[in-house]
């Protein structure tokens, strides 16, 4: 069975909701710690949204020198598929996996709420499942998910095709509406919303199919065990 870590800092919150993903998604969870100085042979890894050592300094900074990032580091080197959400989105900026920064939403405000996006790339460990254009609406909630790069730096990743999931409805005034990134390869990405709020029926955002229905947020989760199974 694949097996994908789940990692927990000081101040981490979603690591349960993570590895409760993994196992409706068909993996097995393995849970890592910060100070962990090995992955314990994981297939991927996803590190979890939370407020990593208070967020005291700057959202992610402290995290990226834990000494569990330096083999999360050197394994996406070697491809493996590493996603992070929300604070996680902001250690793996932090760790130089991907591109941007995250700061303060523009209306100086946290916000919680369900959130639309759009699939601007399916040609990553974590997306293989959706289709092009897809719309999907997953939870979001934080206070510094405003997505940030120079405009060239913006121009790149907009030429190069590593936008990966966009705002229909910008919350935060991220830039060009990015709610999601890629690394070159594929197998990193990071995004500000909350898949593993959204794969369970009765537990996600309303759906067409009902109240609390809504389950997009599991294909990102079985994506990376098709992408592992198809390797």
């Amino acid at each position: 069975m694949t097996r994908i870590g789940v990692i927990t800092f000081p101040g981490t919150l979603d690591d349960v909701d993570a590895a409760r993903a993994v196992r409706l998604a068909g993996a097995e969870p393995v849970s890592l710690w910060h100070k962990d100085a090995d992955i314990h042979g994981v297939d991927a890894v996803v590190v979890p949204g939370g407020f990593s050592y208070g967020d005291y300094l700057r959202c992610g900074a402290i995290a990226r020198f834990a000494p569990v990032m330096d083999e999360v580091i050197a394994a996406a080197g070697r491809g493996m598929p590493v996603l992070g959400i929300c604070n996680g989105f902001q250690i793996l900026t932090e760790a130089h996996l991907l591109p941007g920064a995250l700061i303060r939403n523009n209306h100086q405000k946290f916000i919680c709420r369900e959130q639309r996006l759009r699939v601007e790339s399916t040609t990553t460990a974590w997306t293989n499942l959706f289709e092009d254009d897809e719309e999907i609406v997953v939870p979001l909630k934080n206070g510094e998910g405003n997505f940030i790069a120079s405009p060239a730096e913006l121009d790149r990743l907009e030429g190069e095709g590593l936008v990966v999931f966009r705002y229909l409805d910008n919350p935060n005034g991220s830039a060009r509406d990015i709610a999601g990134v890629r690394n070159a390869r594929g197998n990193v990405v990071g995004l500000m919303p909350h898949p593993e709020h959204a794969v369970e029926p009765g537990f996600g955002p309303d759906s067409a199919a009902g109240a609390r229905q809504g389950v997009d947020g599991l294909r990102l989760f079985q994506s990376a065990i098709s992408a592992l199974v198809g390797a």
